[in-house]
């Protein structure tokens, strides 16, 4: 089973889907995720799918769960890269990421999650030194 690496950046978590998941694969990626926010009291958390070619009616159940999950917890999401077509995909499926809030790229992502973390006055942001 593959394990998608979770990296932290100060108060952020990063994360990067590089090829497609299995269901198993999927909650599992799900579940690290949740309880790495709540072990790190995590502030943001930025999805990379850039690498994605196709994202099924399954996946953006998981990633929308997902996020609606982190934010329950206290975090900001970002979803960062959706390729143009898996963008029509969704939404000829009927399907939206409504559970998160989308970036063209992951540096475009991270300057969002800062600003509304910064936007919230969460002082453990700017006592990391990271602006």
């Amino acid at each position: 089973m593959k394990k998608i690496p979770i990296l932290r950046l100060n108060r952020i978590l990063l994360v990067s889907i590089q090829e497609d998941l299995t269901d198993n694969e999927a909650m599992q990626f799900q579940s690290d995720l949740v309880n790495k926010v709540a072990e790190i009291e995590a502030l943001g958390v930025a999805v990379d799918i850039t690498a994605l070619d196709v994202v099924d009616s399954y996946m953006a159940r998981v990633i929308n769960d997902t996020a609606s999950m982190v934010r329950l917890l206290g975090a900001e999401v970002m979803i960062c890269g959706i390729q143009p077509f898996v963008a029509i995909t969704l939404i000829e499926m009927g399907r939206d990421l409504i559970g998160a809030d989308c970036a063209f790229n992951l540096d475009q992502g991270l300057d969002m999650l800062k600003t509304r973390i910064a936007g919230r006055g969460d002082i453990r942001f700017t006592d990391d030194g990271d602006d």
